[in-house]
């Protein structure tokens, strides 16, 4: 086998892996979590503006609890964020499935609390039970959560399409029909539930989320924080989306839940005043790859069409640098990724996935250096232009990193972008030549 085969292997390997139900699911699943992220992270960005003297200002305005109402926000989305996602995940699974989805998704959240710790130790050392424990249902739990989230939907699904339930006569209403045809898959999903708690409560001495974040969670939340990992996420997006293969999408839909608790759990450092040179904080982030790595687009792909408004002569690529030059600076990078295109481009396979590695690079330095500080919980709209994305999550470092990336990226493409411009005349004059003839 030579290596266009082997390659074509792989891409077909990696979009048939796009369309497997579990992780169709999983990705729109999280994408449901995006309101609740955003919002969370707007209170978030209110309580921590990166401003001089801005927390005393606030202060002596309102008070000196004055952050108190914006973090009970982050914490009814944040710190709730498992219990979004078993919701999530399930509605979109049983719904691409054509079943009932919403009762699936409530479903779902009430057998992922019944494995919850049955109790919390206070700081002062006491026993507290009774409660839902927000440790659990945050980001700590988010494994537990997609996996609750499967098993749920799976048999909510099998049940109904394999008619396993109570029938009500045709003269029911539908939503009373419904409530009970979820009798036995509730059934089933709440004994399931019951069994599991036992077993780690009695047996084991700890509960699912536990088990599953040190057995599982920590491990890969630890691989995905290192440059190696961060090298191969940012890599494969770009490969795949060079192949026509949603790469971010992809890849996004395994590493979010993993980038999206390291920040998370750098939130609670933050929040303990333990944040800044504190070897236990996470520097790959979901922040990291959506606003540093991806700026522009996948591929950085502002610094193409940048380059492009520098040297292209053609007009194939002038004209498309000019239609995409607005979207891109939204990060919304579609118009050049197929209108280029990028997609099978031999040109720009290089540089598309040369540019996001080192700016990961630089972007994961400086924050080991600290001339960032990690990212926390707080998120900006993905079409956030760059640099005002930099400057919002970390101060005026983040806009220097940006701007940083962005000279990068536009010196990397220009030779590229050279080479795809000398091309396309040489199209354009055959093109031409041909017209003169006829």
């Amino acid at each position: 086998m030579n290596k266009q085969e082997l390659f074509d292997k792989f891409i077909e390997f990696m979009g048939n892996f796009a369309q497997i139900k579990a992780i169709v699911a999983l990705r729109d699943g999280f994408i449901m979590t995006t309101p609740f992220t955003i919002c969370g992270s707007v209170f978030l960005l209110i309580a921590n503006l990166p401003i001089p003297g801005y927390p005393d200002f606030m202060a002596g305005i309102f008070g000196p609890n004055w952050t108190d109402s914006l973090n009970a926000v982050a914490g009814a989305t944040f710190g709730v964020l498992a219990l979004i996602v078993v919701a999530g995940i399930t509605y979109r699974y049983v719904a691409n499935e054509g079943c009932d989805a919403s009762m699936a998704s409530l479903l779902a959240v009430s057998t992922f609390l019944i494995i919850m710790p049955p109790e919390i130790i206070t700081q002062s050392g006491e026993t507290v039970g009774g409660i839902i424990p927000k440790n659990w249902v945050g980001s700590n739990g988010v494994i537990t959560a997609i996996v609750i989230a499967f098993f749920v939907a799976y048999i909510c699904v099998y049940c109904e399409k394999n008619h396993i339930g109570i029938k009500m006569p045709d003269s029911v209403p539908g939503g009373v029909a419904r409530a009970f045809e979820a009798l036995t898959p509730g059934f089933i999903c709440f004994t399931a539930g019951s069994i599991i708690f036992g077993i780690c409560h009695h047996l084991l001495d700890t509960s699912m989320p536990e088990l599953f974040f040190k057995v599982i969670q920590t491990p890969l939340q630890g691989l995905s924080d290192t440059i190696v990992g961060g090298i191969v996420i940012v890599g494969l997006q770009s490969i795949l989306f060079w192949a026509g293969v949603h790469g971010p999408n992809v890849v996004g839909g395994v590493v979010s839940p993993l980038l999206l608790a390291n920040s998370i759990d750098n939130q609670t450092l933050f929040d303990a005043g333990q944040l800044i040179g504190n070897p236990a904080a996470h520097i790959m982030t979901i922040q990291v790859n959506d606003v540093f790595v991806k700026s522009g687009g996948c591929g950085l792909t502002l610094g193409l069409l940048i380059a492009s408004l520098m040297v292209a002569k053609s007009d194939q690529l002038k004209s498309l640098t000019k239609m995409a030059i607005v979207p891109g600076f939204f990060n919304i990078n579609e118009p050049v990724i197929f209108g280029l295109p990028i997609v099978f481009n031999p040109y720009l396979i290089v540089p598309f996935i040369l540019v996001p590695v080192i700016a990961l690079i630089i972007t994961y330095t400086s924050i080991a250096i600290g001339f960032m500080s990690p990212f926390t919980a707080v998120q900006v709209p993905w079409t956030t232009p760059p640099i005002i994305a930099g400057l919002l999550l970390n101060g005026w470092q983040g806009a220097v990193i940006q701007i940083i990336n962005l000279a990068m990226a536009v010196a990397v493409y220009l030779p590229f972008v050279k080479t795809q411009d000398k091309a396309c005349l040489e199209e354009e004059a055959a093109q031409q030549a041909m017209e003169d003839e006829g």
